[in-house]
């Protein structure tokens, strides 16, 4: 292939552009545009057309309603004499709004798609000539296109004859309660959508959507469309992005009717729907204008096989409306069901997690934790405690693995069994996955430490498929015998899941005596500096580092001696104690005020208490316990964030800086105390 040419004109117009720069891809696609979008039909294109039994169109008519459509025909009745030519054979159909559009000189959107194979080609044009039985076509535009949401339906042999007579075509303004019906249980449709150039030349586009079934949400006569991960071109949105004008196609597979639909757009690039929808990176909106319901038009049926392996990657909106719901909880304790439990070693055991209260799945990112209440018999106060998730976030669950240490842990692993309900609020904390870098990451851990790289590794090869990416994962797990050794079938099937960007190294400080080196795991000794200067080839990493404090600390350390920057390095502890970190060296660091240097008066305003602070008398949640308060905490080291507190009025510091600051307001009431005031005004107020 010719190397592009730099000096000639963008692929791309402004709508296109300006989408591609959002998404941060604009240079790349630069580049990428001149190489794959040509004047004409390379002769494997050619070939395609020529082999297809139907193909689908888009034209703009009069009142300037652009249409989505298709055409079929014997094998053949597409041709290919030139590479800048395509002729349709045969005669389209006059109740047909696309193709009573169409005549010399308009221009034309095409689609070329095997639904068995996935395979698609576009190509956009004028009309060369229009006969009864011939249409000609001049090719400006032809590309291949990516098959990611192309559900595969085998084409029906005997394919039905049209009924005699076939039913008139039925057009009316808006959406009747069939093609409602059609819409909201159709998992593929096609849209047709053009831009105006400022020469006065008009391009059109013919484009294919799908996803499960129930992806297009129908309220009234308005359509909320996801838009997924694609091919980065922003073709369809960004003509809706210049002229907000679009027609789509819902095809009936089964029975050949066909329903086009014409309207206005709205383009939503962010927002709580976009983030509630699995799989979406924006939605759009149609305002149906017109409907044309076409009873049995087509002889072609097909029958359904399976869905794009990207499909079943995203959502629905029943889902998304529950997580929507799940967002206005996040404040609140809700009850979650187990509805599976797995031992994954000896002193490891995972619980699978559903919500019991309607609402879906909360919203978070690989890496957090959830925190729990949990109610023990013999305890004064439920205890708090805060578990990492080891289930992605592109999961249909929520699951915590959780180690035997400690009287809570206890209390999971003998007590809670299948259908038990244990109460959670929405995961949080910042040791979490940067979704959006492609650097190499290294993830490193040691013993339960496993459990957040985990979903971390679950998420990438997830990203990795649906963003068509490969970024590469060292995994380095740390355990002391094959018996500790958590996730050992999980992990071995997320490798032949990820392919060659995923690398896994198994180490054992003390293994028994008839596991196997190279085959049970893959080193003996611990993970250290040493070790990864020898397993891992030349690059820029992202690390991310989970376990003991020593295991955590030393790591760190030893990273910082390598010159790796500190904002490389993510880290968090097992335990109560905070990881010291080491401030890249120009880089600007939160200055912490002094602390209170005499007593300082704090109200606790909900409760209407109050109580008098001393330096050297401890936190602050220590002093509400002296005030008979009870406020939720899990640590006591500023690593978890469930003490978190607004401030009323007045300042907190922290003698030993937390894992994370909180934002401007809040307190960690758990580490914090009162900061010295030269205001005269020294008191503290909490919202506790």
């Amino acid at each position: 292939m010719n190397s592009p040419d730099p000096n000639s004109p963008s692929p791309w117009h402004a709508g296109e552009k300006q989408l591609q720069a959002r998404a941060g891809v604009a240079e790349r696609m630069e580049v990428f545009g001149r190489r794959v979008i040509r004047d004409h039909m390379p002769e494997q294109h050619r070939l395609f057309y020529q082999q297809l039994p139907f193909i689908l169109f888009a034209a703009v008519d009069d009142q300037g309603r652009p249409w989505a459509s298709i055409a079929e025909g014997p094998a053949g009745f597409v041709q290919a004499p030139t590479p800048q030519q395509l002729q349709l054979h045969g005669s389209l159909a006059a109740d047909d709004p696309a193709a009573t559009a169409l005549r010399t000189g308009s221009a034309i959107g095409l689609l070329g798609i095997e639904l068995h194979s996935r395979r698609r080609n576009r190509l956009n044009g004028h009309v060369l000539s229009r006969t009864a039985e011939l249409l000609e076509i001049g090719v400006e535009h032809a590309f291949g296109n990516c098959p990611q949401y192309i559900q595969h339906r085998d084409l029906q042999l005997n394919a039905a004859e049209h009924r005699l007579p076939r039913p008139a075509a039925q057009r009316r303004s808006g959406l009747d309660g069939a093609a409602r019906a059609l819409i909201a249980n159709a998992d593929t449709f096609f849209v047709a959508s053009y831009i105006e150039h400022a020469d006065g030349r008009r391009s059109v586009d013919m484009s294919h959507r799908g996803g499960q079934a129930g992806f297009v949400k129908v309220e009234g006569d308005c359509l909320t469309i996801p838009d997924f991960a694609g091919n980065l071109h922003f073709n369809t949105l960004g003509n809706l992005l210049l002229n907000p004008r679009a027609g789509l196609l819902f095809i009936d597979f089964a029975s050949g009717d066909l329903l086009q639909v014409s309207g206005r757009t709205e383009l939503i690039l962010d927002g709580p729907q976009v983030k509630a929808f699995q799989g979406a990176e924006r939605l759009w909106q149609v305002q149906v204008e017109e409907q044309v319901w076409r009873p049995a038009a087509l002889k072609l049926r097909w029958d359904f096989h399976s869905y794009s392996a990207n499909s079943l990657m995203t959502g629905d909106w029943a889902d998304a409306q529950a997580r929507l719901a799940a967002q206005a909880l996040r404040e609140q304790w809700r009850p979650l069901r187990v509805a599976r439990i797995v031992e994954e070693s000896s002193h490891i055991r995972s619980f699978y997690l559903q919500p019991a209260d309607g609402a879906g799945l909360p919203d978070f990112s690989a890496g957090q934790h959830l925190p729990l209440r949990l109610s023990i018999a013999g305890q004064a106060q439920p205890l708090i405690r805060t578990y990492s998730l080891s289930s992605a976030p592109s999961d249909n669950f929520l699951r915590i693995s959780v180690k035997r240490e400690g009287v809570a842990s206890s209390y999971l692993h003998d007590q809670v069994e299948v259908g038990s309900l244990l109460e959670a609020r929405a995961p949080q904390g910042r040791f979490s996955l940067d979704g959006e870098q492609r650097r190499p990451l290294v993830l490193l851990a040691a013993g339960v430490g496993i459990t957040p790289l985990l979903s971390m590794l679950r998420e990438v090869i997830v990203q990795n498929q649906r963003l068509r990416r490969s970024r590469p994962v060292w995994l380095l797990q740390s355990a002391r015998s094959l018996a500790e050794l958590a996730f050992r079938d999980e992990l071995f099937s997320l490798l032949q899941r990820g392919g060659e960007a995923i690398h896994a190294v198994r180490l054992l400080s003390q293994p028994e005596p008839d596991a196997l080196e190279g085959q049970d795991f893959e080193l003996a000794g611990r993970i250290d500096v040493a070790l990864l200067k020898a397993l891992l080839p030349f690059d820029d990493y992202d690390f991310y580092l989970c376990g003991p404090s020593r295991f955590t600390q030393d790591l760190y350390d030893g990273l910082r001696a390598l010159n790796i920057g500190d904002m490389r390095i993510h880290a968090e502890t097992v335990g109560t104690s905070s990881l010291r970190r080491q401030a890249d060296q120009g880089s600007a660091q939160p200055v912490l005020p002094a602390a209170a240097s005499g007593p300082v008066p704090v109200l606790f305003a909900q409760s209407a208490k109050e109580a008098r602070w001393t330096p050297g008398s401890g936190s602050l949640l220590e002093l509400a316990e002296s005030r008979g308060l009870r406020p939720e905490f899990s640590c006591r080291g500023g690593s978890c964030g469930t003490c978190k507190t607004r401030i009323v009025s007045g300042a907190v510091t922290y003698p030993q800086s937390p894992a994370e600051l909180p934002e401007a307001g809040q307190a960690l009431i758990c580490c914090a105390v009162p900061a010295a005031d030269a205001t005269g005004n020294p008191a503290l107020i909490l919202d506790l």
